[in-house]
């Protein structure tokens, strides 16, 4: 039979003080005081989210095994998801350290500049889709879209890998399109120079990457005084000449000549710093994905290429673009077309 509170009491009252009376407390406290609220609201979550992962198991594999192909696409798009919610973070680390330390872009280590500089490129890709879905009932039309046209409307973070390999072999099929006109302008540009040196040299120049042959560094300064001077500064250059350009940084060529002009010397100067980052890390830190990826940024597809002739095009390119000034952007942008177009050193 239950105490009565009189009868609580007068127990106490005969333990008297010491241990005795905690000892009696802890003895006749209720037991469900002991669960502490947040421990339990723990447990339930814990519960809920081993469930869910459960459930999210026995889903994926009954799409696994019955339509195989809708599991490809849901499997690229969480692991998609989960790498932009990354990315995001790691973005939102690299901004509030640069508040914190007011430290400018240019002062940023190599892998956070390149960081920023390829969220940029994706935000600005994610823009015409996310305009697209704003109307009511348009999500549908949004993945039809996405579904036939993966290329144009998704970033990088939702293609298969089988869809990473052929697209970046698409954009630099596209990008290798654009170099024979590059080439031509040159030495459209060589035959109106009013020095004869010079335009012997760059006339020298182009012939001999037209034949095939591989420039090099030397060769490019040479005749860097041309890419300052009226015929081959960046804003003097021929519409159709800055729009091969444009191609090959993969911007679009279809805006009015001022605003390419703006966005091919942004870029240019923007791949200039990135050079002078990476300098200071060498190229000796750089993994194998990285190298590749600093390689086709630059210019040069390196997927078919062995890693030792990445590197070695890398410090050619740096050897080039680190004693450049902001000024010489053209030479740097038409640089990519010289030192690219007939390095083929294949793997062994």
């Amino acid at each position: 039979m239950a105490l009565s509170m009189a009868g609580y009491r007068g127990l106490l009252w005969r333990l008297g003080p010491g241990p005795g009376l905690s000892s009696a407390r802890r003895e006749l406290r209720f037991p469900g005081c002991c669960l502490s609220t947040k421990a339990g609201s723990r447990s339930i979550l814990a519960a809920l989210v081993s469930t869910a992962k459960r459930i999210n198991r026995r889903y994926e594999r009954f799409l696994e095994r019955t339509f195989p192909r809708f599991y490809v696409l849901h499997s690229t798009f969480t692991r998609g998801i989960q790498a932009l919610f990354l990315e995001v973070k790691e973005i939102r680390d690299i901004r509030s350290r640069m508040a914190r330390q007011r430290l400018s872009v240019q002062q940023l280590p190599y892998r956070d500049m390149e960081r920023l500089r390829q969220f940029r490129r994706d935000l600005i890709k994610a823009v015409p889709i996310g305009i697209i879905a704003i109307p009511p009932f348009a999500n549908f039309l949004v993945i039809i879209l996405m579904y036939f046209f993966p290329r144009q409307l998704l970033i990088r973070h939702f293609w298969t890998p089988q869809q990473q390999v052929e697209f970046l072999d698409t954009y630099d099929a596209i990008r290798r399109d654009s170099y024979p006109a590059v080439l031509e302008s040159l030495a459209q540009a060589a035959r109106a120079l009013p020095d004869r040196q010079l335009q012997s040299r760059l006339q020298q120049l182009c012939s001999q990457v037209q034949r095939g042959s591989q420039p090099r560094v030397a060769e490019l300064c040479a005749v860097r005084a041309v890419f300052s001077g009226p015929a081959l500064a960046l804003n003097q250059l021929q519409v159709s000449h800055v729009k091969a350009l444009s191609r090959v940084l993969f911007l679009t060529p279809h805006l009015p000549a001022p605003i390419l002009r703006h966005r091919l010397r942004s870029h240019v100067l923007e791949i200039r710093q990135l050079d002078r980052a990476l300098q200071r890390l060498s190229l000796g830190q750089l993994r194998e994905e990285e190298l590749r990826a600093a390689c086709y940024l630059r210019g040069l597809n390196g997927a078919q290429l062995d890693v030792a002739s990445c590197r070695t095009w890398l410090e050619q390119w740096l050897g080039l673009s680190c004693r450049l000034e902001a000024s010489e952007a053209s030479l740097l942008a038409n640089s990519m077309v010289l030192l690219s177009l007939n390095y083929v050193r294949p793997k062994e």
